[in-house]
């Protein structure tokens, strides 16, 4: 029998994981944190555009984890999948790094997504692979952990990268990043030997093939029979009743798109806006760029505060709180920054100086409810399917990412709003009515629980 403090020990290989995702967060932060600039100022283009290209890189690097999770799940597993695609990941780097140019951009756009993306499910799940039954008391614990370490590299990079941009151009701020993914490729490869590595399912996760026979044989569907149930007919209980668990998730996570959707603004729209602010604080000018640190730094605070603090209190009052529940309340969270940033953009429009430090209020907010919704639904996605698609539902859990971003993209490019006042207000309004959807699907669901090592 394991002794209580062994029980409580963190897996050794977790440092390596942790060490990776950080200075791998360091590289795509500090990457994307200079991108609007670097669209606007160094290449020229007009700000609807930079805020469209912007939401489709992000697009990108949420909707490939649909075919990172094929790779991992059917054919190389998870840790040869990190590893292979963060090759990508360098090289589109070092496009960016040596092509000052449009297209120089897209193509190192195209190689970052892909390797982002790629890894995306993979090494969140790798994560919960490395844990069995004894040890699953520390799944909250270790995504706290691993959250914490995205949020740390993030701070880093987005504090400093703009300023280098600004002080020695795009060849060594783009430089800089390509770098930590180079260490983090080898942070992660040094540890190869210790990581619990589940095989690839082969065929075994039987995720599209189970669906496809059940969209094309609905004819032979009994009537007291669901809808996945038909495909009983080729395929085992088990492997049926492990889609309908991911399906069933999904239709849930669906309504985050809204979410996404307004909280990936904060690296566009919000650095837009704060580039129009007076951005002296205490006798300091800041980049705008940089004001995105601020979100880092308040992940790294709220974390703890929501664990220790704030969930435990209203646990105490009477209030049960639930991952769906955090997740539904996150929802709320973010439309009232998005109020509080349209009240902020109404002053500018109307030709008045604001200093940035009225941003303060909308950070807090989006942050809390980031906390509430992003690192909830992590931990939440691992849970709710067998062994053979995690990463499958990861990818799912990402996709609602992308289509957020897609969302987004599409609205900017049509630039249909009078105002700037006006675009803050609609997502805002937009997000309330999706989180009413959310809480109304979130009271159906019925919650799975299942771990990396069982079906």
């Amino acid at each position: 029998m394991a002794s209580e403090a062994q029980k409580d020990k963190m897996p050794k290989q977790i440092r390596y994981i942790v060490g990776n995702e950080a200075a791998e967060r360091f590289s795509f932060y500090g990457m994307r944190s200079i991108l609007v600039i670097f669209m606007t100022q160094y290449l020229f283009l007009k700000e609807h555009k930079a805020k469209e290209v912007f939401h489709l890189f992000a697009f990108a690097n949420y909707f490939i984890p649909v075919f990172g999770a094929v790779l991992a799940d059917r054919f190389w597993g998870r840790y040869k999948t990190i590893l292979y695609l963060s090759l990508f990941y360098c090289v589109g780097h070092g496009i960016l790094a040596l092509f000052e140019t449009e297209l120089g951009l897209y193509a190192g756009l195209f190689f970052i997504a892909v390797g982002s993306g790629g890894i995306k499910p993979c090494v969140s799940a790798f994560v919960g692979d490395q844990f069995d039954r004894s040890s699953e008391h520390l799944l909250d614990r270790v995504y706290s952990i691993f959250y914490f370490s995205i949020n740390f590299g993030s701070f880093f990079s987005t504090l400093l990268i703009p300023v280098t941009l600004k002080a020695y151009g795009p060849g060594i701020a783009f430089g800089i990043p390509g770098i930590l993914m180079a260490i983090a490729t080898l942070i992660f490869w040094l540890g190869r030997k210790k990581y619990v590595v589940i095989p690839p399912a082969g065929q075994g996760s039987q995720f599209l093939p189970v669906l496809w026979y059940a969209l094309t044989h609905q004819k032979d569907r009994q009537p007291n029979q669901r809808f996945l149930e038909v495909a009983s007919q080729k395929f085992s209980k088990a492997k049926v009743d492990g889609v309908q668990a991911v399906l069933s998730i999904f239709a849930v996570f669906v309504a985050t798109t809204g979410f996404w959707a307004l909280y990936d603004q904060h690296g566009a729209s919000w650095v837009l806006q704060a580039e129009k602010m007076d951005r002296y604080f205490l006798g300091f000018h800041l980049e705008s760029s940089s004001i995105p640190a601020i979100n880092p730094i308040l992940v790294m605070a709220f974390l703890p505060l929501f664990s220790f603090v704030i969930y435990p209190f209203v646990e105490r009052i009477g209030i049960k709180t639930t991952p769906l529940r955090k997740m539904g309340a996150g929802m709320v969270l973010i439309a009232v920054s998005f109020f509080g940033v349209g009240l902020i953009q109404s002053r500018l429009d109307a030709g008045e100086t604001v200093n940035i430090i009225w941003q303060l209020g909308p950070w807090i907010v989006l942050t809390a409810a980031e906390v509430m919704v992003s690192v909830t639904g992590l931990s939440f996605a691992y849970t709710q399917a067998p062994k053979e698609m995690k990463s499958t539902i990861m990818s799912l859990w990402l996709m609602t990412t992308a289509f957020g971003n897609l969302l987004t993209a599409v609205v900017s490019s049509l630039n249909p709003f009078e105002s700037g006042a006006m675009e803050f207000y609609f997502y805002a309004i937009l997000m309330l009515g999706v989180a009413s959807v959310f809480a109304f699907m979130a009271s159906r669901y019925q919650e799975h629980h299942y771990l990396g090592n069982e079906a």
